[in-house]
C-alpha cells in the first residue's frame, strides 16, 4: 500500500508541474514580459549623436537619448521633453529659452543639468562630423547655461528653432562621458531616453531595456525591445517569413509591399503616407562631370519617375516633382513645370550648347542593400543611357563607405533617401541645398541661402510660402539634385502586435514604446 500511495503522491505533484509550466506557456506575451523583437535594414552607423545623420541611427537616438523637445505622432509643434517649458523670448526670434525637468538623472545616477544640454548642443558644432548633424544647427550662435535654464542665441531669426532642437541633433548626453571634441568611440550610451541600451552588436543588433529613471514625453514604457539588422531587404523579408522578428519595417522588398494585404489575419498591416523623399545629388564642384548646369538639366530631361515608380517599386512609392514634398506646406511641382515628360531632343540641345563630348561619362553611387538601390541604380542607368548621351558607371558601397564618399565629394551622383527631421519645410531646405548643406553637392548659390533664412523668420509657417516657392524654383533651374520619389511607411506585425501604426511617421522619431502585446 506504500507503494500506492508514492505513486499517486507522485501523479499528483506530475500534474502539479505541468499545470504551472501550461498556465506560463498561456500567460499572455504583455505579463510575461517578453521582449518584442523589430527587424529592419536601416542599421544604426553610430551610437554618438554627434556623429551620425542617417535614417537607422536617428531611430535608434530617439529611444536611447532625450531632447529638450519632441514632436508627438501627427503633431504640428514640438512638446516639452526633457524641458519643462520652451519659447522664444524676443520678438525677433532670436533668442529661444528652456528650463529644464527637474530629477532627470543619467544611467549613473548623475542629475541633469543645463550645463549638460549647453555641452551637448556645443559638441555637436565643434566636432561638426561629415555625417553628422551639424547642418541642422546652422542658426545656433551661442549657447548659455545658468541653474535649470538653458539660453539659446540665434545668428538669425529662425522660427524652425524649436524643430530642430527636438531632433537627434539636440540629443542631450552626459558631459563627463563624451569628449567635448571628438566622437565617443566605446559602444556605450549614456543618455535619458526612454530606453537604456542593453546590449549592441554593430550592424547586427540592439536590445534596449525600458529606462525606470525616465521622465519626459513618454507616458509609459513596458516592455523591453530588440531591434535587429538586416543587410537587404530580401533577408528582413526572410525572418519576417520564419516568425524571427515580430515586426518588420523600413524596408521590405515593393514586391512584398505591394502584395501586403490588410485582412490577413496573421499580420497587421500599416500603410501610411510619409514626407521621406528620395533624391539624385549631383555633385556640382568644378571639374567634375557635372559641374555645368547643361548638363544637369539634361539628366533631369531624361528621367522618367512613373517608369521608376512603377517598374522598381511596384508602385509603393510616389513620383516626386520638387524639393518639398506633397503634405509639407509650400510644395510645388517645379520639376515638371520644367521638364515635364523625358525628351531625348532637348537634353542633346543642352548638352551641345554646353559644349561637352558625348556621351558624358559619371560615376554613379548606390548603397547596396538599402531597399531597392541596386535595382533603382539599374533602371536609371538605362533611362540616362538611352539615346547615347550619358555612359553612367555604377558603383555600389556598404552603407557606411557609401557615406563617407558622398561626404568627401569622391561621387558624381548618388541617390539618397531624406527622412523628414521634423514637419516643416525647413528641412528640406538647407540640409539639401544650402551652402553648408548635409548632401555635400558642392553646390552653393547665396540667393538660395538668402530665400532659405527669409523662409526661417515666420511663425506662421502659411506665409512662408513665397519665399518656399522660390527656393524650389531656383532648385529647378540649377539642379543640384533631382527629386524621384516620395515614399509611404509602411509597417507589418504579427497579429499579436499592436502599435505598428505609431511606430514611424517619416521623421527621425522611432517610437518603440508604442509596441504592445495584444
Amino acid at each position: 500500500m506504500p507503494s500506492v500511495q508514492i505513486r499517486r503522491l507522485v501523479w499528483l505533484l506530475t500534474l502539479a508541474v505541468v499545470g504551472v509550466t501550461g498556465w506560463q506557456f498561456l500567460l499572455p506575451k504583455e505579463i510575461s514580459g517578453g521582449t518584442i523583437k523589430v527587424g529592419t535594414t536601416d542599421a544604426a552607423t553610430s551610437l554618438d549623436p554627434a556623429g551620425a545623420y542617417d535614417a537607422g541611427s536617428l531611430a535608434l537616438f530617439s529611444n536611447v537619448f532625450q531632447s529638450l523637445l519632441t514632436v508627438e505622432p501627427g503633431g504640428a509643434k514640438p512638446v516639452p521633453d526633457a524641458a519643462k517649458s520652451c519659447a522664444f523670448t524676443t520678438v525677433d526670434l532670436r533668442t529661444y529659452r528652456c528650463e529644464l525637468r527637474d530629477g532627470l538623472t543619467f544611467p549613473s545616477g548623475r542629475k541633469v543639468t543645463a550645463r549638460d544640454v549647453k555641452f551637448s548642443f556645443e559638441r555637436v558644432k565643434r566636432i561638426k562630423s561629415d555625417v553628422g548633424p551639424s547642418s541642422v544647427l546652422d542658426t545656433l550662435h551661442s549657447v548659455r547655461a545658468s541653474g535649470q535654464i538653458v539660453t539659446f542665441s540665434l545668428s538669425s531669426s529662425d522660427a524652425t528653432f524649436p524643430f530642430k532642437v527636438a531632433t537627434g541633433a539636440g540629443s542631450i548626453v552626459d558631459s563627463t562621458k563624451y569628449p567635448a571634441a571628438a566622437l565617443r568611440t566605446d559602444e556605450q550610451v549614456d543618455g535619458t531616453g526612454p530606453y537604456t541600451l542593453a546590449s549592441y552588436v554593430q550592424g547586427r543588433k540592439v536590445i534596449l531595456s525600458p529606462n525606470g529613471r525616465y521622465q519626459g514625453a513618454v507616458r509609459e514604457v513596458k516592455r523591453s525591445v530588440e531591434l535587429r539588422y538586416y543587410e537587404n531587404a530580401i533577408a528582413l523579408n526572410d525572418a519576417w517569413k520564419d516568425r524571427r522578428i515580430d515586426v518588420a519595417t523600413r524596408q521590405l522588398p515593393p514586391k512584398v509591399l505591394a502584395d501586403l494585404n490588410s485582412s490577413d489575419p496573421d499580420q497587421r498591416v500599416s500603410e501610411t503616407g510619409s514626407a521621406e523623399t528620395r533624391n539624385l545629388y549631383l555633385n556640382t564642384r568644378e571639374g567634375k562631370p557635372l559641374q555645368d548646369p547643361r548638363v544637369r538639366q539634361a539628366m533631369a530631361w531624361l528621367i522618367n519617375r512613373e517608369r521608376l515608380a512603377a517598374t522598381v517599386y511596384e508602385d509603393t512609392v510616389t513620383p516626386l516633382y520638387s524639393l518639398i514634398p506633397t503634405g509639407i506646406t509650400g510644395h510645388t511641382t517645379s520639376f515638371f513645370d520644367h521638364y515635364p515628360k523625358p525628351d531625348i531632343t532637348k537634353a542633346r540641345r543642352l548638352l551641345t550648347e554646353a559644349g561637352v563630348s558625348l556621351p558624358v561619362r559619371f560615376t554613379y553611387g548606390y548603397s547596396k542593400g538599402r531597399g531597392a538601390a541596386a535595382e533603382e541604380a539599374g533602371e536609371l542607368k538605362w533611362q540616362l543611357e538611352k539615346g547615347g548621351l550619358f555612359a553612367v558607371n555604377l558603383a555600389g558601397y556598404d552603407w557606411g563607405e557609401f557615406q563617407k564618399r558622398w561626404a568627401s565629394g569622391k561621387l558624381d551622383a548618388y541617390a539618397v533617401g531624406w527622412v523628414a527631421d521634423y514637419p516643416d519645410p525647413d528641412t528640406f531646405g538647407g540640409p539639401l541645398v544650402g551652402t553648408s548643406g548635409t548632401m555635400n553637392t558642392g553646390y552653393s548659390n547665396a540667393a538660395v541661402d538668402r530665400m532659405i533664412a527669409a523662409s526661417q523668420r515666420f511663425a506662421d509657417r502659411s506665409k512662408a510660402g513665397a519665399d518656399l516657392e522660390d527656393i524650389q524654383e531656383a532648385i529647378a533651374q540649377d539642379v543640384p539634385v533631382i527629386p524621384l520619389w516620395q515614399a509611404k511607411e509602411y509597417v507589418v506585425t504579427s497579429e499579436d502586435v499592436g502599435g505598428g501604426q505609431y511606430l514611424s511617421d517619416g521623421t527621425g522619431v522611432f517610437r518603440l514604446w508604442r509596441l504592445t502585446w495584444i
